[in-house]
């Protein structure tokens, strides 16, 4: 799964425009507008991670910081601020922050350290191979899949083309690097085979009225995502 971060900012326009980004990758998001009601939001349900802006109304975010290191929280915690002064990060670091990241920022590089904090917060004893995403399970040694407590029967090409998926999370794959890893370099087939293979698992996957995963980019390929419901459609 994605993980559940924790965004606490007081601009709503850059608010809702983290949120959006981190919601298209497959993150469950609960925004905070102010200090106060980022430190109660940590404290009854404990993020993964958290995104923290530093000047906040209530309660700066150093202090937020603070206080949840003090209560022994070891949530990452990323700084977003305007402050660029080396002592200020100093000051930031110190109090227990994990990484900082002044504003303006690229989206791309905040989406990156966000990975990089998470996989660190891994158990080092997962199971290589056992493969997920959101609720779905697939394992390499029994070839058994899940969805959520469902067991997924699939046919051998249709688990490759899900495996295939879900070692690329997230990531645009294309028809051409799917006919070369799951079909072989020497496929003399119809490329079509691809989208009758992807609407066969989508079938299998969404059978009880589960979130499609298996998204479909006109032109380019596919990618393994969750998207939003629109506003009024959850």
């Amino acid at each position: 799964m994605g993980g559940h971060i924790l965004l606490v900012e007081d601009e709503p326009k850059l608010a809702r425009f983290v949120e959006l980004e981190l919601l298209s990758e497959g993150y469950r998001v609960h925004l905070a507008p102010d200090g106060i009601a980022g430190l109660t939001a940590a404290r009854e349900e404990p993020p993964d991670l958290i995104l923290l802006d530093w000047e906040l109304p209530g309660l700066s975010g150093l202090e937020v910081c603070c206080r949840l290191r003090k209560t022994g929280s070891r949530v990452p915690v990323i700084f977003l601020t305007g402050r660029d002064e080396v002592s200020d990060r100093v000051r930031g670091l110190d109090a227990g922050a994990d990484d900082y990241l002044t504003k303006p920022f690229s989206i791309e590089e905040l989406l990156a350290r966000i990975r990089v904090r998470l996989r660190q917060q891994q158990p080092p004893t997962a199971d290589p191979n056992v493969l997920s995403f959101e609720d779905v399970r697939l394992n390499r040694l029994t070839r058994e899949v899940f969805r959520g407590e469902r067991s997924v029967e699939l046919t051998p090409k249709e688990f490759e083309l899900l495996e295939y998926f879900l070692t690329h999370p997230r990531q645009v794959v294309t028809k051409s690097g799917i006919l070369e890893t799951v079909w072989g370099y020497d496929f003399m087939g119809d490329s079509n085979i691809i989208e009758v293979y992807v609407r066969n698992l989508r079938l299998k996957l969404e059978k009880e009225g589960e979130a499609r995963l298996i998204q479909t980019l006109r032109g380019v390929g596919y990618i393994l995502r969750v998207v939003p419901p629109l506003p009024g459609h959850e």
